[in-house]
């Protein structure tokens, strides 16, 4: 299941909601397989979410957006053409640099480490989500995640937390409990204390001492506390690259 994060989000518009077309968030679909890409169309009309536009590649995707200023949210498939490598990974960061108000869901056919850390990287972890497509499949869920990222939230696809966790070698990572560590994976889903508290059946004051510990391990500094969240989750996404 996932979990909004509680971040402290620019200033921005805030999407529109509700069960009946018009009402939901507008969102540009990018993805370069014209039947997936309609078949996301569909199951988002159908929900009351608005599609703007539909593009198969990067370069189409910049300018649906400067044709549509009021979009929400940019659901974008990392590999598209020309090189099926990284041009939605680029695209998703570009947005996040030049239109912050605007919201993107990557979606990824498997777990690359490098792409989170590099979606999620900075100060801001609000806007913006990275989802396997296989969780498109469960559309409750999928509206979930997309209604909450276009909200001004974060979403992390648990299957990458678990991953990416379980990669980790040799790192100072190494140096938190598992208690420590299972508080990280659940930070990463996007929780707050509350939430993480509720997950792990576990009070909120050991959660703050868990997470001040996690902190002070991974030697991250006396900067403000949201900025910390932020980067102690990042230590494990990059950690992974190296593996």
């Amino acid at each position: 299941m996932f979990h909004g994060h509680d971040a402290r989000p620019a200033p921005a518009r805030p999407a529109q909601q509700g069960g009946v077309p018009g009402a939901g968030p507008r969102v540009v679909i990018a993805e370069d397989s014209v039947l997936l890409r309609s078949g996301m169309a569909r199951l988002l009309e159908d929900a009351g979410v608005e599609v703007l536009a539909e593009v198969g590649d990067a370069d189409a995707l910049m300018g649906a957006i400067a044709a549509h200023p009021e979009v929400d949210l940019c659901l974008v498939d990392i590999r598209m053409p020309p090189t099926y490598s990284e041009e939605g990974i680029r695209a998703g960061i570009r947005i996040r640099e030049e239109h912050p108000e605007v919201a993107v869901l990557l979606l990824s056919q498997h777990v690359v480490g490098r792409y989170a850390a590099e979606l999620f990287g900075g100060r801001d972890m609000s806007r913006v989500g990275y989802l396997l497509k296989d969780r498109v499949a469960d559309i409750d869920e999928f509206l979930t995640v997309l209604r909450r990222v276009a909200g001004g939230g974060a979403a992390i696809d648990p299957e990458v937390v678990s991953q990416l966790l379980s990669g980790h070698r040799g790192s100072a990572l190494d140096r938190l409990t598992p208690r420590e560590t299972e508080v990280l994976e659940v930070m990463a889903q996007g929780l707050n204390n509350a939430g993480i508290a509720s997950r792990l059946t576990v009070t909120e004051r050991a959660v703050e001492k868990h997470i001040r510990s996690i902190f002070t391990k991974l030697d991250l500094g006396q900067d403000d506390h949201d900025h910390r969240r932020v980067q102690a989750v990042l230590h494990y996404l990059r950690d992974h690259d190296r593996d």
